[in-house]
């Protein structure tokens, strides 16, 4: 593959061209008419001098997101939800989905009063043992609590002592072989038993720790790790690091999302390849690491020609799915770009 040239002129600002890249990205993240995309391209791409973040966060789009709040700082879902247990479990879902864009997309923090309100209302759904309660039932969910847990501490709440408390749980909750899962997986139980336990009030599901982990929900549940400015350095979240890379392309043990697929399914929330690259810079592992050259090799060659990605690919046969509308492209792009940057080849 022919390399790209070392560096492209936008307006008068130079931008450092990826070497693998076919094709330059920024010119579609600087003109697709989106003007927060194009705040954080020319912040975080181009190292320009930009505006306050209150300008993004004053924008229509993340405005839309902050509107119908309530006083404690939830949302709740439009239309009629089927009762399920807890109470609160509808609330808490969609105020993870707007939390989550908040801080991922528009970089809100806790010096937005709004978004400080969210984060007191996610952190009232902790169990005194330190997981988020109430995604799933009463029943443990290692991979929210680690992407819950993630989200607080980008919106600056990494000295919190109630976000301690919940890396201290995480850790606790490793399988035997260092890695994650879900507790309800790692148990023989059928589906019925599953749907009345995850709706209506049962005790925790145990983990059996000998069941082998998760690199789907171990990627998750790393986003927590990586994101703290302390439990990044840990031997814990190495070692489930390099356990979790060693499953790049490949399916995962457990049924849930085992599907190799989903390694390059970037929609929603999902742990994927992007994930598992984002938290692999975090940690301190570089491009030269050879899971990791071939997962950015994989980025090049599914480029789109406009310079984008779509939100959805196949493995292993022609064709793509899902190939996810234009604004989740554009959001997309510009995450993958600060992560081939994070690695020095951007």
């Amino acid at each position: 593959m022919s390399k790209g040239p070392s560096c492209r002129k936008h307006g008068a600002a130079a931008v450092p061209q990826a070497p693998l890249m076919r094709i330059d990205p920024v010119p579609a993240l600087l003109h697709s008419g989106n003007a927060a995309a194009s705040f954080f391209t020319r912040r975080d791409l181009l190292d320009e001098q930009v505006g306050s973040l209150t300008e993004v966060w004053e924008s229509p789009a993340a405005r839309k997101l902050l509107a119908r709040q309530q006083a404690d700082g939830s949302w709740r879902p439009s239309g009629r939800k089927q009762e399920v247990y807890p109470p609160h479990h509808h609330s808490l879902v969609e105020t993870f989905k707007r939390f989550r864009i908040l801080v991922q997309r528009y970089r809100f923090n806790r010096e937005s009063a709004g978004l400080a309100r969210a984060a007191e209302y996610l952190l009232s759904c902790q169990t005194p043992g330190g997981d988020i309660r109430g995604m799933i039932g009463n029943q443990y969910a290692t991979y929210y609590t680690g992407l819950i847990l993630s989200l607080l501490i980008e919106a600056g709440y990494a000295d919190d002592a109630r976000v301690d408390k919940g890396m201290r749980w995480l850790l606790s909750m490793r399988q035997d072989d260092g890695g994650w899962t879900v507790p309800l997986l790692s148990r023989t139980l059928d589906a019925a038993t599953i749907r009345r336990i995850t709706s209506e009030y049962a005790e925790p599901v145990e983990p059996d720790r000998t069941m082998p982990f998760s690199h789907t929900w171990t990627n998750m549940v790393l986003l927590a790790f990586a994101a703290h400015p302390v439990y990044r350095d840990s031997k814990e979240a190495r070692a489930a690091a390099l356990l979790m890379k060693a499953g790049f392309f490949k399916p995962d043990y457990y049924t849930s999302y085992q599907a190799p697929n989903y390694w390059v399914r970037f929609a929603f929330w999902w742990p994927n390849l992007l994930t598992a690259l984002e938290t692999l810079a975090s940690l301190g592992f570089s491009a030269s690491d050879d899971d990791i050259a071939a997962a950015l090799a994989w980025f090049v060659d599914h480029q789109r020609e406009d310079g984008l990605w779509d939100v959805a690919y196949a493995l292993g046969r022609e064709g793509k799915d899902e190939p996810g509308k234009p604004e989740e492209r554009l959001w997309l792009t510009l995450r993958i770009c600060r992560m081939f940057r994070r690695y020095g080849t951007l």
